[in-house]
Parts: structure tokens; sequence; C-alpha cells
């Protein structure tokens, strides 16, 4: 195969080419990239030695750790598709994953054991000396240095295509179960070296991974490091506390992040605690998953002396699609900028499939080198979703005359008010700009004269608990918006209580049916 499209072969070239330089790095450990591939290249030879090899599946219930490196660089080496769950999911949600995708071995670290402990007997192809646990040892459970430990320092053997699969990754889903995202070997390749060109990313580069790594997100950006020579520093996803992140940043010499708006808000919220900290060394910084205010970006920029912010939009399915580069920030405020470079275009169009004007909202398409390959076992799911070639992940958008791409939301969040269309998004804008405002979504609920009302969830500031009221929130959306647009309910909740996917995005579809 062409080697330079295999991540694993990758890395074998950087254990030369780097003999010296941390390749990953945790609290507590660090490894080169020679003793890197060295345990990875144990890891693979100990898989294929229990009969894993090329198309089988191997799942991962984890968090961010070293340990679940070394298996998706073992699974590049030997052909091994990995199967990263989302490690907030309860046993019957496991269970379906797992048999969904015939995987025929398990590592789950410690204190997920006990979701999977009362599936365990129901997982139809794993056998019973397949289960490995990574953390304190487990009844049931090998211990994940076995692992390391059964196999040689050798190259693995292998006959690995830049076709084949490497991972496939299981959607949130808005509806119905999740589906299997395939993603193949050079379609992540082909992230590595746009993201480089992108964002300007090098061998001399820092990465902090803070997202979990059962997201299409940090996998893209971790694994850019380690295929350009970087260094990926591996945070574990469940704690997030601002001083601690910035203690990192400032010990380990960080100089990208990848975070959501929530976070920004909880590092700027702790602004005080936290300028004792050296920010210096962040060079760039990545918003995504949702729009960034004006006062939000501002606020970062001035908290990180110099750094280029980046916005960025796109899917497990179709990789990156645009960026917002740090020169239109400002400029272009609410876009998601332009197609990323090696796209081949990216559309709008109609529901009758004709491309729509400047201005005009419509369903947004793309296609390029990023592009997944299927869902697993759903061939009508893929064939649905695609038009001619060109994928969409159901986002409704709209382009200016200037060729920048903003989105105005999901289709499935479009609220049909009295015949009118709300986009939650829009509306969302308004009420989080209210400073004594956390964090806000918008949902439909059913009224017997509307057919649907606009409701408001909004998770206020610690300092303004038991003090922002309904009418504060009314009397800002009514200078805002048109009246069809403004909610009609305002629910106050804590912060704990937002239903949100690992990447931090507000699951709309749960808070509908809670309050519905």
């Amino acid at each position: 195969m062409a080697d330079w499209l295999n991540l694993g072969q990758v890395l074998k070239v950087n254990a030369r080419k780097f003999p010296n330089k941390a390749a990953v790095k945790d609290a507590n450990r660090s490894f080169t990239y020679p003793e890197l591939n060295r345990r990875v290249n144990r890891l693979a030879n100990s898989l294929t030695g229990m009969g894993l090899g090329k198309g089988d599946k191997l799942a991962v219930v984890m968090e961010n750790s070293i340990e679940m490196v070394e298996l998706f660089l073992a699974a590049a080496k030997t052909g091994i598709a990995m199967v990263p769950i989302n490690f907030r999911l309860v046993g019957s949600e496991i269970e379906y994953i797992v048999n969904n995708s015939d995987a025929k071995l398990l590592v789950v670290h410690d204190q997920f054991m006990k979701n999977v402990d009362p599936v365990k007997a129901k997982l139809t192809n794993i056998a019973g000396d397949r289960f490995f646990g990574a953390g304190e040892p487990a009844d049931g459970y090998r211990p994940y240095e076995e692992l390391i430990e059964g196999g040689d320092d050798a190259e693995p053997v292998s006959d690995v295509s830049p076709k084949d699969p490497w991972i496939l990754i299981y959607t949130s889903g808005t509806t119905g179960k999740p589906k299997g995202v395939v993603r193949s070997h050079e379609s992540h390749t082909a992230y590595y070296l746009i993201n480089a060109i992108e964002f300007g990313f090098n061998a001399g580069d820092t990465c902090m991974n803070v997202m979990p790594l059962c997201h299409i997100n940090s996998i893209f950006f971790t694994f850019t490091f380690t295929y350009l020579g970087g260094t990926a520093y591996i945070h574990p996803a469940q704690s997030f506390r601002a001083e601690e992140i910035l203690e990192i940043v400032e010990r380990e010499k960080i100089t990208f992040i990848s975070l959501i708006p929530t976070h920004y808000n909880l590092i700027l919220n702790a602004a005080e605690e936290a300028k004792g900290f050296d920010r210096s060394s962040i060079r760039k910084l990545l918003c995504s998953s949702a729009p960034v205010r004006k006062d939000m970006k501002l606020a970062i920029m001035d908290f990180f002396p110099g750094v280029q912010l980046y916005e960025a939009y796109g899917s497990t399915e179709g990789g990156m699609v645009t960026v917002l580069k740090p020169e239109d920030q400002m400029r272009k405020l609410g876009s998601i900028g332009c197609e990323v470079v090696g796209s081949d275009f990216v559309k709008i169009l109609d529901p009758e499939g004709k491309p729509v004007g400047p201005g005009k909202v419509g369903e947004l398409f793309s296609r390029s080198p990023m592009l997944f390959d299927e869902y697993y076992k759903m061939p009508e799911k893929t064939e649905s979703a695609f038009r001619d070639g060109w994928f969409s992940a159901g986002d409704m958008a709209r382009m200016d005359e200037d060729g920048y791409f903003e989105i105005v939301d999901r289709k499935d969040n479009m609220i049909i008010t009295g015949g009118e269309h709300v986009y939650p998004s829009e509306v969302e804008a308004v009420v989080a700009a209210h400073p004594d405002v956390f964090d806000a979504a918008v949902i439909g609920l059913p009224d017997p004269k509307w057919g649907e009302k606009v409701a408001a969830v909004i998770i206020p500031k610690e300092s303004a608990r038991g003090k922002l009221t309904e009418k504060d929130i009314a009397d800002l959306c009514r200078e805002k918006m048109a009246g069809y647009k403004r909610p009609k309910e305002i629910i106050f909740i804590d912060r704990d209580e937002m239903p949100r996917t690992p990447t931090g995005k507000i699951l709309h579809r749960i808070l509908r049916e809670t309050y519905k």
C-alpha cells in the first residue's frame, strides 16, 4: 500500500525521524516516537496472534488515554477497524453498538465496567477471553498490559489498503438507533494534510486533546499531530477545570487546543483565578460545534494575547467542510467560513435539488476526499444521505455574496409555529447574548393553537441564579426579533441538566422529549 496513507506506517517512519521527541504524553507518562512505535508493534502483534486481522472490529469503552491512542495505531498497522464507543452510554446502548459492529474484542476502562458488566453475556461475537480492562484489575477482564507484553517489537506484517476501513464510529443519533460511520485510512490522511494547510500545523506543535476520543473531532486533531511529528497531550474528557487546563498549557507549552463554546465559557468565567498562568505558548485555538458570539471572540483573544482564532464546520461523515480564518473573525460574524482546500465544492440546494442563490436558505451539501464510505449495514441510509455523490449532514445554511457560508440550523430542529419557520440558533444567539445567561437552547413544544410554540431552556450564570427572570429574557427578545420568533415559554435549569453530546453539543431532541 502507499505507506503515507496509513498512520501506522507513518508512525514507523516518525520513530526514525524523531528519535528523542515526545509523541504522546499525559499527566503521568511520556513516550517518545520510538517508544510509542515499539508499544504499538507489540500490541498489534499480540492482536494478530489472537486471530484478529484485516476487517475485524475492535471496540473500546475508554476515557481519553495513551492506551486508547495505542489501540488506534495498532489497528492502523493491522487493518483492524476501531469502534470507539461513547463512555457515557448505558449497557443496552453499548450492547447494540458492539453487536451491530461485529466487534470481536472489547477494551474497557475500569470506571466504565459497571455499564458493560450487565450486558457482557449478550455480546455475541466476543469470547470470554477477549475482554480486556485498562486501569485497576477487575474480575472477568484481562489486564490491558498483557496485550503489550504478549507481542514482539517487530513491525507487523499486513496488507492494509488505503481504502480499507480504519474507524467505525457511531453517531449520537437524532432519531432511531445510532448509525455506524465507516471511515477509511485515506480519508483520515486527507484530513491530516488539509489540516496542516488550513491551520499551518507542523512538527513543532504540541496539541492538547480535551474532547473525547470517541468523537471524530478528537480523533482528527490528535492524530494530525502524530502524522506530522508533533506532540499530543492527552487529557481526560470528563475532567475540565479551567485552572487545570491552563496549568497544563503553561507546563507543557501547548500551542493548539480545539474547544467548544462551553469550554471557553468556563475558562473566561474563571479568568480572574486563571490569569496567573502563562498562556503565551498558545498560537492557535479552534472553536467548533456552535457559533461564537462577538463578545466571546473578543474575550478569548484578550485572554490569549496574539492567538489566532479559527472556527470550523464539519461532521463525522463529511470531515471538515469549511473554516473561518482568524482574519475573518470580526468581518464575518456568524459565518462558518469558506470550503477547505481540497474540497470539491460546497453547495446549497432547495428541496427539489436546485441550487439557491446568495442569501437564500437551503440544505448544505459537500464533497471532498475526507468523506466517509458508508453507514455500516445500512445501505438505504447511505443512499439517502447522498445526492449525486454529494453528502448532507442535514444542516440548513445560506451563502453570502462573498462565498462565505452560515449555518442557519439543523433541518430536524426547525420550529413551525403558525405556519412560520423559526430556526432555533437565531433565537439562541439573542437569548445567549444576555449578560446573565451562561447558555441557552431553543426548542419547539406542542401548542394547541399554533402547532408549535418557541421555548427557551436557559442556564443562568452562577452570579445570576435566582435573579434572572422570564421578564428579563422577554424584554430582550422583544427588542431583537419578530413576535413569532420570541419564546412563549422560558425554562431555567442547572448546568448539569442540559443534555449534551460528548463534544458538548446540546441535544435538542432530548429537551423536546423532556418538556413536551
